[in-house]
């Protein structure tokens, strides 16, 4: 399955706790920090509920 790269762009500072957990979630511990993920439809949903702190590209 395609990978993609997670890389947080803004900071965590003032959003909500859901979206705090959500970056916890998909590992996401400090700003321009990266990780891989597999592209799952599960992923993504992370991804769409924080996409104004992330930026996504193709591993």
């Amino acid at each position: 399955m395609a990978q993609i790269k997670i890389k947080q762009i803004k900071s965590r500072i003032n959003c909500p706790a859901v979206q705090k957990r959500t970056l916890d979630a998909l590992g996401l511990k400090k700003m321009n920090h990266t990780v891989v993920k597999e592209d799952t439809p599960s992923v993504m949903g992370m991804v769409t509920k924080v996409s104004h702190l992330v930026e996504v590209t193709k591993a």
